[in-house]
């Protein structure tokens, strides 16, 4: 399940967790971000427990988006430690966010936890 992230929560629920973390930064009007949705979703389901993952409408939340410059969407930003570790720019296949998500995994002390 994704977690529905705003600028108040966003410290806490992602940059102050020990777990890797998917961000979708999506807007109603951009079609691309809501055929992206059931992909995020579905990478909730797949990695439920292991990972964080959560939307960020930036209308309704533009002080996040501003701090990690997100320009063009969708922008799925992966973050690790507090840190953004990769992003995506724009729509693609589930299979390629499954690949970062995997990736990242093994090179994280998660490792052992491999998917």
């Amino acid at each position: 399940m994704s977690i529905v992230l705003t600028d108040n929560n966003f410290e806490d629920q992602i940059i102050g967790s020990d777990k890797l973390s998917i961000i979708d930064f999506w807007a109603t009007w951009c079609s691309p971000c809501v055929a992206l949705g059931p992909t995020i979703d579905s990478l909730g389901r797949d990695y439920e427990g292991r990972i964080n993952v959560g939307k960020l409408n930036v209308d309704e939340n533009p002080n996040v988006s501003i701090k990690y410059g997100v320009t063009n969407l969708p922008c799925v930003l992966f973050i690790m430690n507090g840190k953004v570790v990769d992003r995506h720019v724009g729509l693609a296949p589930k299979t390629v966010y499954d690949k970062k998500v995997k990736a990242l995994l093994d090179k994280s002390v998660y490792g052992s936890n491999k998917v």
